[in-house]
């Protein structure tokens, strides 16, 4: 078991006052949606949820390899970072360029050192290359090249332990900003609902205002208009079961709840991390197995994010030293040391 899980497992059968961590994220959460203070018994209830989602995310996080050490040296060693970068120019500029790792080592200033998720774009493309056949060269061979492109650093810890941590926190926050963006939805389709049933009845009542008049006593579009009538009966009826299901907007809050203690219930359906291996040439072509050129075996770790569905971003945790961080100065504070 690695440090987080100890840091963050619940022992079997203790209390909520027994297990910190958990409630301290519980505290979290209503710190994210602060209406849900509101509801009943907030903190028992989400204290389960919570208690499931921490024990899948550590899982999930201790099963991550250890930091890789990110410059233009590691680069020419370390096939991981020569995979995700095109030269060893391109290492540094990618840490270089990111707001949260200034912001770190502005904090830290004892820090020597930062470790950090390093996240990643993949495009896996077929194309045709130059491949060699015996003493042959060809142009026109078939080929699957890996490349990696928008490398973010949004993620920093001082140590590997608290950056495991941070990143069980972070996905917390967004598999909650999931729910409540599930419970947005909810909330404008019953208003979406409400004004419906409103024009629906105003409708009917027009149609059985006129079905009452001069036309019902002279028999003039007498079955089109109850055919009318019958058919807004229906929608208005279909309509009151889809609010139903809704439910009453003063049981809105303890909706809210269910539908976060419900995303935090099943993480797995929200947030999962895929292995892919490839065995890559120094070019990040894929080499097939049997193939005698020189390549290393790679695992890429992919994550579904849970914000965007169709979102997939490999991901590397990372050390960076402070000594090859050179961000780049802002317009504003180049003008202030020219004057």
């Amino acid at each position: 078991m690695g440090l987080l899980s100890r840091w963050l497992t619940k022992r079997a059968g203790s209390e909520e006052r027994d297990d910190p961590q958990a409630t301290a994220i519980v505290e979290r959460i209503v710190g994210l949606c602060p209406s849900l203070r509101l509801a009943r018994n907030y903190a028992s209830r989400l204290l389960p949820a919570v208690q499931r989602t921490t024990a899948y995310l550590v899982r999930l996080v201790d099963e991550v390899p250890p930091a890789r050490e990110a410059n233009a040296a590691a680069w020419a060693a370390d096939p991981y970072i020569h995979a995700f970068f095109a030269t060893p120019d391109d290492v540094c500029p990618a840490f270089n360029r990111s707001h949260e790792l200034n912001v770190f080592f502005n904090d830290h200033p004892a820090a020597d050192e930062a470790f950090a998720v390093l996240g990643m774009a993949i495009d896996e493309r077929h194309i045709f290359g130059v491949g060699q056949h015996g003493e042959a060269t060809h142009t026109d061979v078939a080929q699957t090249t890996i490349n990696f492109s928008d490398h973010q650093v949004r993620v920093c810890g001082e140590s590997e332990a608290a950056l495991r941590r941070e990143i069980v926190l972070r996905i917390v926050d967004q598999l909650v900003l999931e729910g409540i963006a599930r419970i947005e939805a909810d909330t404008s389709r019953q208003d979406e609902l409400q004004r419906e049933k409103a024009l629906l009845k105003t409708r009917l009542t027009i149609l059985e205002r006129q079905g009452a008049g001069v036309r019902s006593l002279l028999g003039s579009d007498a079955s089109s208009n109850f055919a009318d009538v019958a058919r807004l009966q229906a929608q208005i009826e279909e309509n009151d079961r889809a609010l139903a299901q809704l439910g009453l907007k003063t049981e809105a809050l303890e909706r809210h709840l269910d539908v976060i203690c419900g995303v935090l219930a099943a993480p797995d359906a929200h947030f999962y991390v895929l292995k892919s291996t490839f065995r890559l040439d120094r070019m990040n072509v894929v080499v097939a197995e049997g193939d005698t050129r020189p390549a290393q075996e790679i695992e890429f770790r992919l994550a579904r994010l849970p914000a965007s569905p169709e979102a997939i971003r490999v991901f590397s945790t990372v050390r960076f030293r402070r000594g090859d961080f050179a961000p780049a100065r802002s317009t504003l504070e180049h003008a202030h040391r020219l004057i």
